[in-house]
């Protein structure tokens, strides 16, 4: 009888874990749909690869600073980049030949997967979200990303640009910067991310 209370209380516990499981990632979906990244991935490790890697990003942030002017939403910003990649693209591969690099470069608008990333004083959880990705070379080379709508990683603030707080919910705010107090949520998020990309693609 002792352990059939047991394995009541135990499976009470393990769908109040689900339950609470899939509330969180409801509302980190949320976030994802509200947000558009930047990723560059660098041809190698090497140092002038790397190099190469972040000045191909400051001149697509310096592009990205007019293109977001006046979007509110993400939708907007996307609409703008997406009738812009062509743009992008020739401003990627002027920096390449300026710097005496014949590596092709490719960049698209797209899904992309990210894990768990903080930037500052918020966190994204890990994820699909829609970004801009900036593949140089064999893109072998370690990455850098950051959120380009609402724009966090531009140089100069975008006046007319929301921020992220007003963008989310008061759930989805709480959670970006609630740090260490959801850090055991964001690892179990992950996690199934990675399974799912394991075993489904």
């Amino acid at each position: 009888m002792k352990l059939k209370a047991i394995e009541i209380y135990a499976l009470i516990a393990l769908i109040f874990t689900v339950a609470s499981a899939l509330s969180f990632e409801s509302s980190c979906e949320g976030i994802r749909e509200k947000v558009l990244r930047l990723h560059v991935i660098a041809a190698s490790d090497s140092v002038t690869d790397q190099s190469i890697k972040y000045a191909v990003r400051d001149e697509l942030l310096r592009d990205g600073e007019s293109l977001f002017r006046g979007s509110e939403t993400v939708i907007q910003a996307e609409e703008k980049i997406g009738s812009s990649l062509s743009i992008l693209q020739s401003s990627a591969e002027a920096t390449l030949r300026r710097l005496g690099c014949d590596y092709p470069v490719t960049v698209t608008l797209g899904r992309a997967y990210f894990p768990t990333r903080e930037y500052e004083s918020i966190t994204l959880p890990a994820g699909y979200y829609n970004a801009v990705r900036v593949i140089i070379g064999e893109g072998k080379g370690k990455n850098w990303w950051c959120v380009m709508f609402p724009p966090l990683c531009l140089p100069a603030a975008v006046k007319d640009s929301p921020e992220l707080s007003e963008l989310l919910s008061e759930k989805e705010e709480q959670i970006v910067s609630g740090g260490e107090k959801y850090e055991i949520r964001f690892w179990f998020v992950e996690k199934y991310y990675e399974l799912k990309e394991k075993f489904i693609h």
